[in-house]
């Protein structure tokens, strides 16, 4: 009778197992050049402790349009890129502050209440062309300056960074 239950009950966790979601834990490597890297509170990874994307990993997680203006550049721009919460959701991050380092090691403090809504653009383009480095790119963290006028002030330009390549996740 126990051989029977133990049976029962291995029998019952396989087939939960079975048909568990597997692509919550599960992240593609990078076949292009890596854009991004975001270490920390993640649970998905696919290098070790980090998450690598490349182009069109990110892209993957849902391409979204933002049309607006910035401090830096002369009248609305066209950006094209994946939302922070839609990163934050993929990698099902755990953390409260995330960190976003620029390729000079300029680095930025974020509260993850940015990444809780749609407004935070991990921008990948511009007017429909890939941003290189010395255009703001690979990527540049754009909020909707012209849509709400609490991004247009010093804390969200500081958090706009541009040649962003890593989001460093803090408890």
């Amino acid at each position: 009778m126990r051989k029977t239950f133990v049976s029962l009950i291995k029998t019952f966790l396989l087939i939960a197992a079975l048909n568990a979601p597997a692509s919550a834990e599960e992240l593609p490597k990078p076949t292009g050049p890596v854009l991004l890297t975001v270490r920390g509170d993640i649970s998905v990874t696919n290098n070790g402790e980090t998450a690598e994307f490349d182009r069109d990993m990110l892209f993957a997680l849902g391409a979204t349009e933002l049309t607006t203006s910035t401090i830096w550049t002369e009248g609305p721009q066209t950006f094209t890129g994946v939302t922070l919460k839609a990163l934050a959701e993929r990698l099902d991050i755990r953390g409260n502050q995330l960190q976003a380092v620029a390729v000079n090691d300029y680095a930025v403090d974020i509260p993850f209440s940015d990444a809780e809504d749609d407004a935070a653009l991990l921008a990948i383009d511009r007017n429909g062309q890939p941003m290189k480095v010395r255009d703001k790119g690979p990527i540049w963290l754009i909020f909707p300056f012209d849509q709400d006028r609490k991004y247009r002030s010093e804390v969200y330009h500081s958090r706009s960074v541009w040649q962003l390549v890593a989001i460093n996740v803090l408890p």
